[in-house]
């Protein structure tokens, strides 16, 4: 699908007012690019995997917002236009101007894969779509990903520590509940050391086709995963096809602020003596889901860190 991009050049100080401002008329996501340096706050909040050094900063910033190509784009840019001319008279928001242009979505897919190259998470090997396995790892345990626009390269230390704790507990008989499955890496990883099936969950469309693509690519067996698309917190639907007192082991590496309303649901997902192991959190965050976790009945086992982040594993 092709889309018109427009791109406002402002100041970065006046960024958040810009924004603001165009929600106000019904944009609904902006891209933002700026060389303002991240804090170690802001580092801790960015639940990604790659986060390479950035530029200094020149106090400008680059606003991105995409229709679809049919949409009425004449009298957006006109509406952009004078809210921007509005803001002038009290906000100094540099150069403020808009350029058009059209795009992709396979730009925005195939920008990141400079960043991602084939790692090691202790003796697993995590290798990308486009690399080749070197011989010498052939004898490897080898995961084969390409996350697409879907979340999860397994570099970083969230799905790590996930990696870690689910080569301790999966056994032969192992029945995994992926919540917020992403790419499917926990579940693949999971299948691979033994597991007997998987059920993922994400609430990304996206999640389905890149689940589907790494199935494919490390020749896991048909239905052995199935992916389920919705909120399993508040979604009876997706609660009900996913089943109820079954799972030996479930994962989520989602954040603190989605665990909390999280467990309490998941421990009906769960057999007696199951298996729950969080992640996504980072440490000031990490007495919050333990006290969500023993709230919910579930017994605390191991607390991991690698970081600033921190998992929880807990029992039923």
């Amino acid at each position: 699908m092709r889309w018109n991009k427009f791109t406002i050049k402002t100041r970065s100080e006046a960024e958040d007012i810009v924004i603001a401002t165009l929600a106000e008329i019904g944009v609904e996501g902006v891209e933002i690019e700026d060389k303002v340096p991240l804090s170690e706050e802001d580092k801790k909040q960015m639940f990604v995997d790659i986060l390479p050094d950035g530029p200094e900063d020149d106090g400008i910033a680059w606003l991105s917002f995409y229709l679809e190509e049919d949409a009425d784009t004449e009298t957006m840019l006109a509406n952009v236009q004078q809210e921007l001319e509005d803001l002038r008279m009290f906000l100094d928001i540099g150069e403020g101007s808009i350029a058009v242009s059209q795009t992709e979505d396979k730009d925005w897919i195939n920008n990141w894969k400079e960043y991602f190259h084939q790692f090691y998470v202790d003796d697993i090997l995590i290798i990308p779509s486009w690399e080749k396995v070197r011989d010498e790892d052939r004898d490897k345990m080898i995961i084969h990903i390409d996350p697409g626009t879907a979340f999860g390269t397994g570099m970083h230390e969230t799905t790590q520590l996930c990696l870690r704790q689910l080569k301790k507990y999966v056994t032969g008989q192992t029945e995994l509940l992926d919540v917020g499955t992403g790419s499917g890496i926990l579940s693949i990883a999971a299948l691979k050391l033994g597991a007997k099936h998987a059920i993922g969950t994400d609430l990304d469309p996206c999640a389905i086709s890149a689940v589907r693509e790494n199935l494919e690519a490390n020749e896991v067996p048909d239905g052995a995963m199935q992916v389920l698309l919705g909120n399993i917190i508040d979604d009876q639907r997706v609660q009900d096809d996913v089943g109820y007192g079954k799972y030996d082991i479930v994962v989520a590496n989602i954040l603190a602020e989605v665990l909390v309303p999280l467990t309490p649901v998941i421990v009906n997902q769960l057999k007696p003596g199951g298996i729950y192991i969080t992640s996504g959190i980072i440490e000031e965050k990490e007495a919050v889901v333990e006290d969500a976790v023993k709230a919910a009945g579930l017994e605390a086992l191991e607390v991991t860190h690698q970081n600033d982040w921190v998992s929880v594993t807990a029992r039923k």
